[in-house]
């Protein structure tokens, strides 16, 4: 294939947390071979929209809050409707990581917000990959996928805790999925290259 998989995790944190998952993504993604670019969704520049433009693949991250995405994460979203008129994201990779205080919170509601703003855009989604973790007497909370989401990367972090706290079986879940977005992405380029699509 003539090209790395480019891809662009656009996100929001509000006190940090989210901050070392969207990293852990982009170590993810690296380590499969993509070339990545973290974009603060709340602070996006116009060079920082080109990035989104001509990505690959994008990973929405943002908090859960209140049932959903981070408010700031949404006026992002909401500002995408430019490119949603143009399908200026058409086949373009998907997929979304969350992080909130309770175990469950909600988090499946924000997953799911991002796969239907991907696919409203008219994008593909890339799921987890994972069988859930600590689902047995056998297994404990410091497996992958330990919340048991599917949709995406899920992460759940006490409130009270600071963000060099954050669950190292939630981190790893996070690089994961970064691996899976660029092995997945590199498949769809090299496929599209085989067939001669441009698009």
């Amino acid at each position: 294939m003539s090209k790395k998989p480019s891809v662009v995790i656009a996100y929001y944190s509000g006190f940090g947390h989210t901050d070392v998952f969207a990293q852990a993504v982009e170590r993810g993604a690296v380590s499969a071979g993509a070339e990545v670019s973290l974009v603060r969704v709340d602070t996006i520049t116009d060079e920082q929209w080109q990035l989104l433009d001509d990505a690959d693949a994008i990973v929405f991250g943002s908090p859960t809050y209140m049932g959903s995405a981070a408010g700031k994460f949404h006026v992002f979203a909401e500002s995408t409707s430019k490119r949603w008129a143009t399908a200026a994201w058409k086949n373009k990779l998907g997929a979304g990581f969350t992080n909130a205080a309770c175990k469950a919170g909600d988090k499946h509601s924000t997953l799911a917000y991002f796969a239907t703003l991907a696919a409203q855009h008219q994008m593909h989604w890339i799921n987890l990959g994972l069988h859930p973790g600590w689902h047995t007497s056998t297994e404990s909370e410091n497996d992958l996928n330990r919340l048991g989401y599917f949709n995406g990367a899920a992460a759940s972090t006490p409130a009270d805790l600071p963000p060099s706290e954050v669950s190292k079986a939630d981190v790893a879940t996070a690089e994961h999925l970064g691996e899976q977005v660029a092995r997945h992405t590199a498949v769809v380029l090299a496929g599209r290259e085989a067939l001669g699509i441009t698009a």
